[in-house]
């Protein structure tokens, strides 16, 4: 597990949904493993890397043993998927304040934007290896 990223997203978020899903198909070596928010699994991580002031409105990325958070969560997943996405990474030149406003105003209106679900689907069964808690 600790050669693996996790990622925890909001599991009742049609966007966060997809974006999972889009880490998959771009992650041919699967390096990334996801836990929905809501679930034990995630809260005992977020518990264990001591993360207890973070919302809904973010993904975290746990790599290497450091973890990450909003935009900052973001360009480090594109930075390990298939070409041509780690390219995206070169807009880390944009100031953190300003880049986090940018996610955090996304964050807000994803649902009016994209919907939410009542409850975390699980995953088809060749992707479910890489759910924690499943």
């Amino acid at each position: 597990m600790c050669d693996r990223h996790v990622v925890i997203f909001d599991g009742e978020c049609n966007f966060c949904h997809g974006a999972v899903n889009f880490i998959i198909k771009r992650d041919p070596q699967a390096i990334f493993v996801f836990a929905a928010m809501q679930s034990n699994v995630a809260a005992q991580i977020m518990e264990k890397y001591n993360i207890d002031s973070v919302s809904m409105d973010t993904i975290l990325l746990i790599k290497k043993g450091q973890c990450y958070v909003f935009s900052s969560a973001a360009f480090e997943i594109v930075k390990d998927l298939t070409w041509p996405w780690p390219v995206l990474s070169v807009l880390k030149f944009i100031p953190l304040f300003l880049r986090d406003y940018l996610y955090r105003l996304f964050a807000r209106h994803r649902y009016a934007l994209f919907g939410r679900r009542e409850l975390c689907l699980l995953p088809s069964d060749h992707v479910k290896s890489r759910f924690l808690g499943t």
